[in-house]
């Protein structure tokens, strides 16, 4: 009988351990699954605490990383304190008009409009400048939910730390 108690013992201790283990384990999965989300300052609305941002919630000012998608829905959103890929400097409709006018006439509309005021934030002409712009646009369906803001972004051609506004680069 004393065998039989040891083996019991064993074996309710491993399966103890395991699901201790796992349960452990599934935090950080857990964590993965559902990241924290980007706290804004109560006061001035600024990025204070990096985390998950959903890409409708970006504001002119925010800072955020690089996604490696087509289509992206959210972003790793920081504080323009920390090293950053690309700063929102300017935001505006598209059109008012119901149908998607085409990926092609957003294009052309955005790159017109974010070229005209990236010398307007950064303090320089694009055209001499060392940084970039590239822009959020609506997609078809995202048009569909009334979304036809075309928010412009800034980089440098490494990460940057503070804002890039007036820095004349």
């Amino acid at each position: 009988m004393s065998r039989t108690t040891s083996r019991l013992r064993v074996i309710i201790a491993a399966a103890v351990f395991s699901v201790g283990a796992l349960t452990l384990s599934g935090c950080s999965a857990i964590t993965d699954l559902f990241p924290k989300e980007a706290a804004r300052d109560a006061e001035t609305q600024e990025i204070s605490e990096a985390g998950k941002a959903d890409v409708f919630t970006l504001a002119v000012g925010d800072c955020f990383n690089d996604q490696d998608a087509e289509q992206i829905d959210s972003v790793q959103a920081i504080p323009c304190t920390d090293a950053h890929d690309y700063e929102a400097y300017f935001a505006f409709d598209v059109s008012d008009d119901e149908a998607y006018p085409g990926a092609d006439a957003i294009t052309t509309v955005a790159e017109e409009r974010c070229m005209t005021e990236f010398e307007t934030f950064v303090g320089s002409d694009y055209e001499a400048s060392t940084l970039d712009f590239n822009y959020l646009s609506p997609t078809e369906g995202s048009w569909e939910n009334g979304d036809h803001e075309i928010l412009c972004i800034v980089m440098g051609p490494d990460k940057t730390t503070g804002s890039l506004a007036g820095v004349a680069l």
